[in-house]
């Protein structure tokens, strides 16, 4: 596996990502949702909110770096406050 330079930060953000799906699969069977209508205008779920929040994340971290450059914890400040903002009103 050396040839995919695997390093603590990126093994990090995969198990994240993969507790989080385990995380909101185990909410899903225990407490079903309904889906709701937001300012997007149509219907979303937890998951889609998770889907929305992590791919605007990810343009988020790009644009920073683009922009920026490399001082990415504050990037995450602004993916904590635009995450919270989806699963709120979206």
């Amino acid at each position: 596996m050396e040839w995919m330079a695997w390093t603590w930060p990126t093994a990090v953000f995969f198990i994240i990502i993969a507790s989080t799906l385990v995380v909101f699969t185990i909410l899903a069977i225990k407490f079903p949702e309904t889906p709701r209508q937001g300012v997007l205008g149509m219907e979303t779920t937890r998951g889609d909110r998770l889907f929305i929040t992590l791919l605007g994340s990810a343009f988020i971290n790009l644009a920073w770096l683009g922009l920026v450059g490399a001082h990415q914890p504050y990037a995450l400040i602004v993916c904590l406050v635009y995450a919270i903002a989806v699963f709120r009103w979206v």
